[in-house]
């Protein structure tokens, strides 16, 4: 898992975090979403778009307590999750042995959620 503190209210982050017009403001490679949607649940789907033009599939494949997953193109990817810690909260991305490499991109995904959460 990589994770990371955020001085921001949990509700905040779990808003970016489900918000599907949203996750091109933090995720890397995500620059579009397409779904009927705009806050997941268990069950949502619809496509992103990768950087390079690409239009994947996606399903949410579970959700609750500040936590969801999902499969891109039918293949599990990160999960998502939001721990109260202190006066802010801990963000996480659960990441399949097979996607370590993944670590960079979620930490840069990491570093614009707290931007995002914490702008006036």
């Amino acid at each position: 898992m990589v994770s990371q503190y955020v001085p921001a209210d949990r509700g905040t982050v779990w808003e970016l975090l489900t918000d599907t017009e949203r996750w091109p403001d933090w995720g890397p490679t995500v620059t579009g979403v397409e779904s009927e949607d705009r806050g997941i649940r268990a069950g949502t789907t619809g496509r992103v778009q990768l950087p390079i033009g690409l239009w994947l599939p996606f399903e949410v494949t579970s959700y609750g307590e500040h936590r969801w997953t999902w499969d891109v193109a039918r293949i599990p990817a990160t999960g998502h999750r939001v721990e109260r810690e202190g006066e802010g909260c801990r963000v996480g991305f659960e990441l399949p042995l097979y996607a370590a490499g993944y670590a960079l991109v979620c930490r840069r995904a990491l570093a614009r959620i707290e931007t995002l959460a914490t702008e006036p």
